[in-house]
């Protein structure tokens, strides 16, 4: 159950932080409204989770770290932000380091 409130976290997470692009500067209504929404139902989700029991480094690791990834994709691939080399590996590291502390914290 606490890694589907997760997923809810991350998903509002990042429709949040895509709205927030998209609100230019909070001067459109719609997307400045989702920011708002968004931000807190990831808030109160990820509250949620450490309620459930998961362990505050690893949900946050997850929260970010899937955050991070998702919103880099999005960036790339639907408003047509560039991305290097060196970004995805940052990329590839990051969620390396979210599957070691969630895989470290199993033993």
């Amino acid at each position: 159950m606490a890694y589907l409130v997760l997923a809810v976290a991350i998903l509002s997470e990042v429709l949040a932080t895509v709205s927030l692009k998209l609100s230019e500067g909070f001067s459109k209504p719609l997307p400045s409204t989702l920011v708002v929404v968004g931000y807190l139902v990831a808030f109160s989700a990820l509250g949620s989770v450490l309620k459930l029991g998961l362990p505050v480094g690893v949900a946050y690791a997850i929260w970010a770290g899937a955050g991070v990834a998702l919103v880099a994709v999005i960036g790339t691939v639907f408003l047509g932000e560039s991305i290097s080399a060196l970004q995805v590996l940052g990329l590839v590291l990051i969620i390396g380091g979210v599957v070691a502390l969630e895989l470290g914290g199993a033993q």
